[in-house]
C-alpha cells in the first residue's frame, strides 16, 4: 500500500493506471476505522482492480465545532488496518490540501427537498460540506465506482444525486453497501469508540427498538409507531431521541400511511450525551 498526501501524486498514478485499462474503486472515509469500512473495501476489491481509500475529517461537513474537535483520529492503527486489506493507495491529505484557500469552499449544491430534512434539518449545512468534499474527492480520484454504507442512509441519496446530476461527467457508479453490526445489533460507527461502558449498553436500545418496530409497523399507524419507538428509547436517561423519521427510499419523504409501493425505511438519531449516534431499518 502506497500512502500518498498530495493531489497530483495521486492523480499522475491513477491517470497511468485507468490509460492501461485499470478499474479504480473508491472508498473515502474520515478515519477510526472500524469493520463497517472494511466491508466497503471487500465490497470494493470484487468489482475493481485498483482501491483508492482516503482519510479525511473534512471540517465542512460539521457545524458543532465541539464534534469536530472530538472526532477520533488514529492515522497509524487506520494505517496497520489498510495494509491488511487489498487498498493500493491510501488518500491522506491536509486540510490544506484540500481547502487551499476560502474561495475553495465555496462551491455549493442544490439537492431541494433532499437536504432539508432528517440529518439536513437537525444539522444545518452539514451536507453541503459533505457535497462539497465528496465533489472534490471524485475529481481528484475519478474512480469507476464509489461505495458508501447504508447506515448514512441520506447522505448516500444526496452523494448519489451528486454524481448523476452534479458530477454526471465523471460517469461514476455511487454503490450501497449494508449497515454492519456489532454482534448486540449496534450499527457500527466511529463514534462509537467514544461511548463508555454505560453509554455503550445503553445505545444498544436503538437498533433493539427498530427491529422490534419492523415486526409490529403494520399494527400501528405511522405517528404511533414513531411515539412508540420515541418513547421507548427516551426510557432509558443515557438515551435522547433527536429525531425519528419514517421515510421512502430514496426519495426521502415522509410516510403517512403504509400504502405505498416504496421502500420504507425507519430512520433515527440519538444523542448519547455528547455522542450522536444515527440508524436505519427497512420496513419492507
Amino acid at each position: 500500500m502506497e500512502i500518498i498526501e498530495k493531489i497530483e501524486i495521486l492523480r499522475n498514478k491513477l491517470e497511468v493506471l485507468k490509460k492501461s485499462g485499470k478499474k479504480i474503486g473508491f472508498v473515502p472515509t474520515m478515519g477510526a476505522l472500524h469493520d463497517g469500512h472494511i466491508s466497503l473495501i471487500n465490497c470494493a476489491e470484487k468489482q475493481n482492480d485498483i482501491i483508492v481509500v482516503s482519510i479525511f475529517v473534512n471540517p465542512t461537513q460539521f457545524n458543532n465545532i465541539n464534534d469536530l474537535t472530538t472526532y477520533p483520529r488514529n492515522n497509524d492503527k487506520d494505517i496497520e488496518i489498510l495494509k491488511k486489506t487489498k487498498c493500493k493507495f491510501l488518500f491522506l491529505p491536509s486540510v490544506e490540501e484540500i481547502y487551499p484557500d476560502d474561495k475553495s469552499k465555496e462551491i455549493k449544491y442544490n439537492f431541494g427537498y433532499l437536504t432539508t430534512v432528517m440529518e439536513g434539518k437537525y444539522r444545518p449545512s452539514h451536507f453541503d460540506g459533505v457535497a462539497l468534499v465528496v465533489s472534490k474527492l471524485f475529481n481528484i480520484v475519478k474512480p469507476n465506482n464509489a461505495y458508501f454504507g447504508q447506515k448514512d442512509f441520506q447522505q448516500f441519496i444526496v452523494i448519489q444525486h451528486l454524481a448523476n446530476y452534479f458530477l454526471s461527467e465523471l460517469n461514476i457508479n455511487v454503490i450501497r453497501c449494508p449497515i454492519i453490526r456489532e454482534a448486540d445489533g449496534l450499527a457500527m460507527s466511529s463514534r462509537n469508540i467514544r461511548l463508555n461502558n454505560i453509554q455503550r449498553e445503553s445505545a444498544v436500545l436503538i437498533s433493539k427498538t427498530l427491529f422490534e418496530a419492523k415486526e409490529k409497523f403494520i399494527k400501528l399507524s405511522v405517528n404511533d409507531l414513531k411515539a412508540w419507538i420515541n418513547d421507548k428509547i427516551n426510557q432509558d436517561e443515557n438515551l435522547v431521541v433527536e429525531y425519528i423519521e419514517i421515510v421512502t427510499d430514496p426519495d426521502l419523504i415522509e410516510i403517512t400511511d403504509w400504502n405505498t409501493k416504496d421502500k420504507i425505511v425507519a430512520c433515527i438519531a440519538v444523542n448519547v450525551g455528547d455522542i450522536r449516534l444515527i440508524d436505519n431499518v427497512y420496513f419492507n
